[in-house]
């Protein structure tokens, strides 16, 4: 498995694959941060167009990435995430919603779980899931930077005051 850090606007990340694709793409400052193994190398060279897009998605100027993913995870979970990718660039969508994709209309908790874990932030859009009240519940890369990335695609946040932060 290959590895690189990358220093962004949102922190350092972490990306690691090998030649089946992408397997994560971890904001190193949230609430999951990746331990290196010791077996992983490290490829700056291997990950330079991930880096452009990304670079090119935080300056606003990419809406859809073009990276070969290989998540690894429960059938659910790449259940979940694969419609996560299918969640347009500039839309937030309910837990019920991608539950109602993925065609298991009562599974919001599971998809709120398996959103919890997805391992290519950013590229799967987990940002773009927040609860049925319009509330920004958790981000594994941290709420400031899910408004971060909200406000990136033009997706408008609020703060009420009491540190709870819905969308408009």
């Amino acid at each position: 498995m290959y590895y690189d850090l990358i220093r962004t606007k949102l922190g350092t990340i972490l990306l690691a694959g090998d030649s089946e694709g992408l397997k994560v793409l971890n904001i190193q400052g949230g609430k999951r941060k990746y331990a290196i193994p010791s077996d992983w190398k490290q490829n700056s060279a291997f990950f330079k167009a991930v880096k452009e897009q990304l670079d090119r998605y935080l300056a606003g100027e990419l809406k859809k990435f073009d990276v070969e993913l290989s998540p690894e995870g429960s059938d659910f979970q790449k259940k979940v995430w694969n419609a996560l990718t299918k969640i347009p660039y500039g839309k937030a969508v309910f837990y019920g919603h991608v539950a109602e994709m993925i065609g298991n209309p009562k599974a919001s908790r599971a998809v709120g779980h398996a959103n919890s874990l997805n391992p290519i932030q950013i590229i799967i859009p987990c940002h773009r899931v927040v609860s049925s009240n319009g509330k920004l519940a958790g981000y594994a890369g941290g709420l400031d930077v899910m408004v971060q990335l909200l406000e990136i695609e033009g997706i408008k946040t609020k703060d009420n005051g009491s540190g709870k932060i819905s969308i408009n």
